[in-house]
């Protein structure tokens, strides 16, 4: 079973996707009931009117023909259907020249033609079975404005209704690939949604390791030393030395962990991922970056998480829209405070429409920057002129280890 995303539970993708299939299976089982019974109507005048025993031998055959070509007809339009179709026409027009009556099934095969034969084929093969209905009711029993309005009226209606069903199965179709996608958005965005359900949690265990854990076999690790140089010969230094020795590996342990669990590209540090980023980017993109590391960042995961996802989000702006030949990258630390500044060459534009500019769809990195900074209580200033660059300074704090 799916399970639905937040963002479209509004939408019931779970229920069956082809509500409109008993709409058409309804029509198909019509249809059969219609020609059954007009067959039925003509067996049976043939029986009352002591018809020839040729007229009951081609009703049998048009039954068995049309049970016979059902199954041709589920695929829909193909070469063996149109076989079919013509056979299926052939027995009733023999049938309809020994009895009248059988003039009445041209109104359900007129339904056929148009579901079996491909583009205007439907239509033409209305317009001349018609003639042929004309014709030979006028061969029983003369020319009459019944028999010339009647096949008429019913090849109108018919091209009305199949023209109808035609724009239903396309609107059916239609709603099918709506659907479809729909559920494929869903299935990526709650996919998405794990995802960083799983990046978040795992950022948040390794701060809270960070913090707690490390921090403290650290302070422990710190107090057995000075007490080991306290009484160096102490009777107990052994035990002690044991103990700092013990705290040490379990803060190797610990610092360990929270390496497996911060993002692979923290791992070393906010000021090698940024390095590593522009490398990348500058290599990628061939302008150039400078990255200037002025102090180590003490920060929270996510924080240090988000200044490297505006890093990347304002390298990809300078990429689309900036113009730029040069690129400058600045990390600086401030006690328990990190400033990120982001300062290229290019065109700038005009800081008085920098509101319309960040809800427009081109500029989303922008609003994702201001975004970000938002969740993490920080503060975005964003300097620009038209023909003067860009510079983007993002300031977030947190807890110093």
């Amino acid at each position: 079973m799916i399970r639905r995303s937040p963002g479209i539970r509004s939408l019931d993708l779970d229920m069956p996707h082809r509500t409109l299939a008993p709409v058409f299976a309804g029509l198909r089982a019509g249809l059969h009931a219609l020609f059954g019974g007009l067959l039925a109507l003509v067996v049976v005048r043939v029986l009352l009117t002591g018809g020839s025993a040729t007229a009951l031998v081609l009703a049998g055959l048009l039954a068995v023909a049309y049970l016979a070509g059902l199954w041709l007809a589920r695929g829909g339009r193909s070469r063996a259907g149109v076989v079919w179709l013509a056979a299926l026409t052939l027995v009733w027009a023999l049938l309809m020249w020994a009895v009248p009556e059988a003039a009445y099934l041209v109104f359900p095969l007129f339904f056929l033609y148009l579901h079996l034969l491909p583009g205007i084929g439907g239509p033409l093969a209305v317009v001349g079975t018609t003639a042929v209905t004309v014709v030979a009711l006028a061969v029983h029993g003369g020319l009459t404005v019944g028999g010339v309005v009647g096949p008429v009226v019913g090849a109108g209606v018919a091209l009305l209704i199949g023209l109808g069903y035609s724009a239903l199965e396309r609107r059916a179709v239609e709603r099918e690939a709506l659907m479809a996608e729909l559920i494929a958005t869903r299935d990526r965005l709650a996919a998405a949604e794990r995802e960083q359900g799983t990046l978040a949690e795992r950022a948040r265990l390794a701060r809270e390791l960070h913090d707690t854990v490390a921090q403290g076999l650290s302070s422990i690790q710190m107090l057995l030393h000075a007490a080991e140089r306290a009484d160096p010969e102490g009777p107990g230094v052994a035990h002690v030395r044991l103990a700092r020795q013990t705290a040490a590996d379990g803060l190797a342990e610990t610092r360990r962990f929270i390496r497996e669990l911060a993002p692979p590209s923290l791992d070393r540090g906010l000021g090698e991922a940024l390095e590593r980023l522009a490398a990348t980017w500058s290599a990628r993109e061939g302008i150039g970056v400078d990255v200037h590391v002025d102090a180590a960042v003490s920060l929270p995961m996510d924080a240090q998480t988000a200044l490297l996802r505006i890093a990347q989000g304002a390298l990809a702006n300078v990429a689309q829209h900036a113009s730029a030949t040069r690129v400058t990258v600045r990390l600086s630390g401030d006690g328990d405070a990190a400033r990120l500044t982001m300062v290229d060459d290019g065109v700038g534009f005009d800081a008085r429409a920098a509101a319309a500019v960040a809800s427009a769809t081109d500029s989303f990195g922008l609003r994702a920057m201001r975004e970000r900074v938002e969740q993490l209580d920080g503060d975005i200033v964003v300097d620009t002129a038209p023909g003067a660059g860009t510079a983007i300074t993002v300031t977030l704090t947190g807890e110093a280890p």
